[in-house]
């Protein structure tokens, strides 16, 4: 067992190989609120889903970006599942549900929150939701992905903005790298949230699908049924792709154990 901030966590699991850190939701909020700290230097926090996983396959440098995380946790049951077929146990924590704990829970409304991503009316609506009174917000501009000086920018923000808990949600892999190079800096602290949509469905600017179809794996249809236009791309031709990928990673796996 690896132990950090004197929290207990649990071993790696190699999955699709990815060093995911092993823990369920409970642990994994356990471990970052233990490492939320102004006193530590920056750590990250990915929550890889079948999106990135498809999407590291087609580009193999954001390999970099999930291996420097300080904590790699997985965000889908889809993923879950097959690790199931494969007789692996991958936990489930998904970054909304880490979000919406720390919120409703951990984070006081007096606290300086960072945010890097969303939009101003999601901003200002999650700071009227929870009531909060120091949020410093950046809002990296579009294809930050081809911008590295945005990059750049972006994290000398969260670098000045001393928080406990800096949220990026700018999507795959821009908040990865967002909170890579963040992590690059000497004079940044505290823990790097990435989180896609998480504060879009805090703030009630996106809907999460019901806790039924959530725990049957389902929440991809319930988003895609609300958006086809903007979704169906991502899950009915990129998605499926993981299922290649699982049997390819499966047969590797086979072959390095016979051999």
């Amino acid at each position: 067992m690896a132990f950090d901030a004197g929290v207990r966590t649990a071993d790696k699991v190699n999955f699709l190989d990815l060093q995911f850190s092993g823990l369920d939701l409970a642990g994994a909020l356990d471990a970052i609120c233990a490492r939320a700290s102004l006193s530590l230097p920056f750590a990250y926090v990915a929550t890889p889903n079948v999106d990135h996983v498809v999407g590291l396959a087609n580009e193999p440098g954001r390999r970099a970006l999930y291996e420097s995380a300080w904590l790699l946790l997985n965000d889908s049951r889809v993923l879950k599942g097959l690790a199931r077929r494969a007789k692996i146990n991958l936990p489930v924590a998904p970054g909304s549900d880490i979000a919406e704990h720390l919120f409703d829970t951990v984070i006081d409304k007096y606290e300086p929150v960072t945010i890097i991503g969303g939009d101003r009316d999601s901003v200002e609506e999650l700071k009227r939701v929870y009531d909060l009174r120091d949020v410093r917000w950046h809002e990296p501009p579009m294809g930050i992905k081809l911008k590295p000086g945005a990059v750049v920018r972006a994290a000398a923000f969260a670098a000045a903005q001393p928080s406990r808990f800096t949220f990026i949600c700018v999507g795959a892999p821009q908040q990865e790298m967002i909170a890579y190079a963040i992590a690059q800096r000497s004079d940044a602290r505290g823990v790097g949230l990435c989180v896609g949509s998480a504060l879009d469905f805090l703030s009630g600017a996106a809907t999460r699908a019901p806790h039924w179809m959530q725990a049957m794996g389902l929440e991809w249809l319930y988003r895609l049924l609300r958006e086809p236009g903007r979704l169906w791309k991502r899950y009915l031709v990129t998605g499926p792709k993981v299922f290649s990928l699982f049997a390819e990673w499966r047969a590797s796996m086979a072959a390095a154990t016979s051999a």
